[in-house]
């Protein structure tokens, strides 16, 4: 007999099926014992009366593995309101040395640094598997938008030879008695695929050895890079990612609804133009000093409060941030020099994204170099490909994990990451 998971077990009523899974809770009465069953789908519960099966169940820690055959009835009190009756009940495996937390009840108790050094077993939990599920359905639904705008995937090196951005933010390592460094970002890779298939996507890990140990940094996470070429200017760049983000909201949607459902949440609407404001702007809104070369974290959480009330949007775009704060290959706004033709997106007073326009030009590249006192020699081998032609082009970047944990309401990006790296974890 095939296997079946919990969710299909309203169409079976009247049959006898089999289904297997861990022994989610356990309910000992005086004539009857009630075992609920989970599985990848959600729930199923057996109702146990004989005699001989019940005492077998009572041998069964919770978290064991078992197979159970049984007949499908309806009950409207049961979840699914379906439950399996007259079951057998055969243990897949030894009985399960139960972890230090209930995983039956609805949220976990135990502190986060307890889940996470318990990570294989805490993200049993059905709010933790939820949360993993929305993020899944997010990145199927950043590659289905940019795959129908004839955007290619990529994957580009995670050992590299120089740093993008800052060697005080990269992880060296030892590569055959060469100094090598874990990526911070695609972003030379993506820009130099450009003169190659002109627009381009990637999803993969990057790394930040930045000493943060806040709620919302990790020194590993998960990048949704995107680069396209033959664009006007940050614009065009903005217009692509506010689709972009409407597919993985719609992916969500439709693909994780029952997570959603387990979250006790519902997805944001997106309006069809993202309000945008000028940095200079941004820094009379959130009541900052017209000198103040950067957005602080509570700069953004005014911004958020402001986009709310102002435009009923849970997104705003920042633009034109300060040339002095944005890396050396971005493009300056040509009417103020001063400024960038970069953007941040905030979701809910959080910067999500970073993105913006980049220089395009091979003597753009030597000048901007050069007026940082930065040398041509480590990046030469992505430099040089300016010389060949490029075409003017943009991109930008969204941090999946924050997504996430802005999305469903957490309060720590560690509480929607399977198993976080930080300045303190590396197991498990």
């Amino acid at each position: 007999m095939q296997r079946i998971l919990s969710t299909q077990l309203s169409a079976r009523v009247g049959g006898t099926v089999r289904i297997a899974g861990w022994v989610h809770r356990r309910r000992l009465l005086k004539s009857v014992t009630f075992l609920i069953v989970r599985d990848a789908a959600g729930l199923a519960q057996v109702v146990v009366t004989d005699a001989a099966v019940r005492a077998a169940v009572a041998s069964l820690p919770e978290e064991t593995v078992v197979e159970v055959v049984g007949t499908v009835v309806a009950n409207p009190v049961a979840p699914a309101g379906v439950e399996l009756t007259a079951p057998t009940v055969r243990p897949l495996g030894p009985p399960a040395v139960p972890p230090p937390f209930d995983l039956y009840r609805p949220a976990l108790t135990a502190s986060l640094p307890t889940q996470l050094d318990h990570a294989p077993v805490a993200l049993r939990h059905p709010t933790r598997a939820a949360a993993l599920r929305v993020s899944a359905a997010a990145v199927a639904g950043f590659r289905a938008a940019l795959d129908a705008r004839d955007f290619v995937e990529i994957h580009t090196p995670k050992v590299v030879a120089s740093s993008t951005e800052s060697g005080a933010n990269v992880f060296a390592l030892d590569w055959f008695g060469r100094s090598a460094y874990l990526a911070q970002s695609p972003q030379f890779y993506k820009q130099l695929m450009v003169g190659v298939f002109e627009r381009v996507y990637e999803v993969g890990p990057v790394f930040r050895a930045e000493p943060h140990d806040t709620v919302r940094h990790l020194a590993q996470y998960t990048s949704l890079d995107v680069e396209l070429g033959f664009v006007a200017d940050h614009r065009d760049v903005m217009a692509v990612l506010r689709d972009t983000l409407a597919g993985m909201l719609d992916a969500v949607g439709s693909r994780a609804g029952t997570a959603l459902t387990t979250l006790g949440i519902e997805v944001p609407e997106l309006p069809a133009e993202i309000p945008a404001v000028h940095f200079t702007e941004a820094l009379t809104i959130a009541g900052a000093s017209a000198d103040e070369p950067d957005l602080a974290p509570g700069h953004e959480r005014a911004l958020g409060e402001w986009a709310r009330a102002e435009h009923g949007s849970e997104f705003l775009f920042v633009t034109g941030y300060p040339m002095a704060k944005r890396p050396f290959y971005t493009h300056p706004d040509p009417a103020r020099p001063a400024y960038s033709n970069g953007f941040d997106l905030l979701f809910r007073g959080l910067e999500l994204v970073t993105g913006g326009q980049r220089l395009h030009r091979y003597d753009d590249y030597r000048a901007a170099l050069a007026a940082r006192g930065e040398p041509l020699e480590p990046y030469a081998g992505y430099v040089e490909a300016f010389r060949h032609g490029m075409p003017p082009h943009g991109g930008f970047a969204i941090g999946l994990e924050r997504f996430v944990a802005r999305l469903v309401g957490a309060a720590n990006v560690r509480e929607v990451t399977a198993f976080p790296r930080d300045l303190h974890r590396l197991i498990p």
